[in-house]
């Protein structure tokens, strides 16, 4: 290979030649290809293009790389498919309320099975970043505040979508992402500075990598964020030294879109050769969209300033993928246009996002059993902008998602009931603006009504990329509309729409049913409709802490512990502010069902815990209320003394059961000294011998806890 075939091997872009998302999704960088991609394939100046979709137009491209381009090297044809294509599921954050990788893996089997019918071979997901600060409005993409959580799902993400065997037809190739800490961005601004220990680096924000990795992962994308003064994209010590000598990752490394070249704005870079340098030194093995590589590689080699070596490798890692994809083998794998008209909006795909919509939602109150709802005999106002909208559905990053398809609010309501005329809607407010008229409109439909149900929070464009926000709180004119219905006096029903965890406020808060229904794609309606009326129990939990101020962000439950911690009701030289306890309104891990579940004190095999050995945890739950429904036990631990302070609690396992009226169940856990272990001040992976306490609870502030020792070696 020539040295610039090698560069073009490296450099990928946004495809404009074939069905492109609905919206802009990056700011306009980088060289446009579509007059000339053609051209470019002809010449190998590109290891493949993204977000264009159709199998046709992908298999014209793909004939010209295998048959008029002199290395006959297949392209790879990827997109952003976090959560669906065309069918959308719930964003990834409220997927994982559902606290169900099985789940996970299927809506991820799903989204791989109608990608890869549309000439899709690699997705830019999952995303794994933890976040810990509600304000940064990439949380929606995530799972959520919790390590553990999130790594069992990244896990799972990754199998779903590269299913059995990279070489199959339906195999998506994932791509964990950002690497690393960009959930960690100073004041939940986007793009910002992260200032981070060793230690809750390690702790936190790389086991959802490392968990995605040895699942089967073989690509990663660099986050855009610097650590400690050093950007991602020149990060040699994490992307070099971490990624491939420590943990012997195989993969290849694409930079996100530009964030090589956004190294000279960082102030590491005097210009855009230098930054191209500095990345693939780093371990950016694909620049995304700048177009640098191809325009400066090859003379960063020939000048003596790059060895040829480090571009080898890298383009040795990028045709070794193709190769475990099977694309050398099979060059028009997944780019078949009758598979893509029997694999796209099929039945079976829409049953999916359903099932998936409502194991998503949380219920957070439901005072006096408002809830579920009769399907006769009760007049029901539907009131605010969510009601009848179709445009907000989908969530922050679904670019492709058919709108044609979708169903709202309003018509999974109206589906449901016996009556329809029993059903009236109204807007009332705009989004973030008010409706002329409409509050007075919203009044009056809840006068007529027995009960509101108040579809109101934010819309698709207010959570995702660069959209943080300093107040997380339902936006001003609707929170008026929901005081004023509120002073009718009916019972409201709260559906939250939302892409973070908010501090919600007055009669929003008040309200005798809060139920959070984030973004759940194709089929919101039908799947807030089978909860809101009782054909499923909601069994959804919590993956963020709802605060009860947006100023106590960033706000998280495994918090460490500090010499003064508030334990009791006086506030007075505590750590706490002077408007809120440190408490969230509703903590990580909490979700109502339909029924009541009892948990017994959990029980112990031993008292202590061998070095080498292990302790097994037990709890008894019953099912004491009147109907079948699904719970979460989560198992919780903390460190009760150890050289450096620990979390108040940590999750260390979850199990989630069916149970019928009265039933009863054992759930079971096992730990080792692993689920002990920390990283010390030598940032040495240790656990250290002395007491622990236990929970198994239905979330992170609740239960009774037992104690045990780990002993020494």
């Amino acid at each position: 290979m020539t040295l610039q075939e090698k560069a073009g091997q490296l450099s990928i872009f946004s495809d404009g030649t074939r069905q492109v998302p609905k919206m802009q999704i990056n700011p306009e960088a980088g060289p446009p290809v579509e007059g000339n991609l053609a051209q470019r394939v002809r010449e190998g100046r590109l290891i493949g293009v993204f977000n264009g979709l159709g199998a046709a137009g992908a298999r014209a491209i793909q004939r010209i790389a295998v048959e008029e381009s002199r290395m006959k090297i297949p392209l790879i044809f990827g997109a952003d498919v976090l959560h669906g294509l065309y069918t959308v599921f719930p964003i990834p954050l409220g997927e994982s309320a559902s606290f169900d990788p099985q789940l996970a893996e299927r809506t991820a089997r799903a989204a791989a099975i109608e990608s890869t019918a549309n000439g899709l071979h690699w997705t830019f997901a999952p995303m794994v970043d933890i976040c810990r600060d509600q304000r940064w409005g990439r949380v929606a993409e995530g799972s959520g505040e919790d390590t553990y959580l999130g790594s069992v799902l990244a896990a799972a993400r990754v199998r779903g979508f590269q299913g059995k065997s990279l070489t199959d037809e339906d195999s998506l190739l994932a791509c964990p992402k950002h690497f690393v800490a960009y959930g960690a961005a100073m004041g939940g601004m986007d793009y910002n500075s992260v200032e981070m220990s060793e230690q809750t680096l390690h702790e936190v924000y790389l086991p959802p990598f490392k968990a995605a990795f040895d699942a089967g992962a073989l690509s990663t994308m660099s986050s855009f964020n610097d650590i400690n003064g050093v950007p991602m994209s020149a990060n040699r010590k994490l992307m070099t030294e971490l990624l491939r000598e420590h943990w012997k990752f195989r993969g290849m490394v694409v930079s996100d879109y530009t964030a090589d070249m956004e190294l000279v704005a960082h102030g590491v870079a005097k210009d855009d050769r230098e930054a191209t340098k500095l990345a693939i030194l780093a371990g950016i093995d694909i620049s995304m969209q700048s177009d640098f590589y191809n325009q400066y590689l090859p003379d960063l080699v020939t000048s003596g300033e790059l060895a040829l070596a480090v571009v080898d490798e890298s383009v040795r890692r990028v045709l070794r993928t193709k190769y475990l994809l099977g694309l050398f083998d099979n060059p028009y794998r997944s780019l078949n246009p009758e598979v893509e008209r029997r694999n796209t909006m099929t039945p079976e795909l829409r049953a999916v996002a359903r099932q998936s919509g409502r194991a998503s939602i949380v219920l957070l109150k439901n005072e006096d059993n408002l809830l579920p709802l009769p399907k006769s005999g009760r007049k029901i106002a539907l009131i605010g902008p969510f009601g009848a909208d179709t445009l907000n559905l989908a969530g922050p990053w679904a670019p492709f998602a058919s709108l044609d398809n979708v169903v709202s609010v309003e018509q999974g309501m109206r589906a449901a009931l016996a009556d329809k005329s029993l059903l009236t809607v109204v807007q009332g407010s705009l989004i973030e603006k008010p409706l002329d008229g409409g509050v007075d409109a919203a009044v009056a439909a809840a006068k007529t009504a027995d009960v509101v149900v108040l579809a109101i929070g934010e819309g698709q464009n207010m959570s995702g990329e660069a959209q943080s926000r300093t107040q997380i709180i339902v936006p001003e004119p609707q929170q008026r509309l929901a005081e004023a219905v509120a002073t009718v006096g009916k019972p409201i029903v709260v559906l939250l729409r939302n892409g973070r965890a908010l501090a919600l406020e007055g009669a929003v808060r008040h309200a005798q049913a809060i139920v959070t229904t984030w973004f759940l794609g194709t089929e919101t309606g039908n799947a807030i409709a089978d909860v809101l009326f009782g054909d499923y129990s909601p069994s959804g939990r919590l993956p963020v802490s709802f605060p009860q101020d947006s100023g106590q962000q960033p706000y998280f439950y495994n918090r460490r512990t500090t010499g003064r911690p508030q334990v009791d009701a006086k506030p007075a030289y505590k750590a706490r502010y002077r408007e809120v306890s440190n408490e969230a309104l509703y903590p990580f891990g909490h979700g109502l069902t339909y029924s009541r579940f009892t948990y017994e004190p959990p029980q112990l095999d031993t008292q202590t815990l061998p070095w080498n050995g292990t302790l097994t945890v037990t709890a008894r739950i019953t099912n004491s209320g009147q109907r079948e429904a699904e719970e979460v036990a989560q198992l919780y631990i903390r460190d009760r003394v150890a050289s450096m302070t620990r979390p108040i609690r940590e999750l260390k396992g979850f199990q989630k059961i069916r149970l019928a009226p009265g039933a009863s169940a054992e759930v079971r856990f096992t730990l080792t000294r692993q689920e002990l272990a920390f990283y010390n001040q030598q940032m040495e992976f240790v656990a250290e011998p002395g007491e622990f306490e236990v929970w198994i609870a239905p979330s992170a502030t609740t239960g009774i806890s037992r104690r045990f020792v780990l002993a020494s070696t």
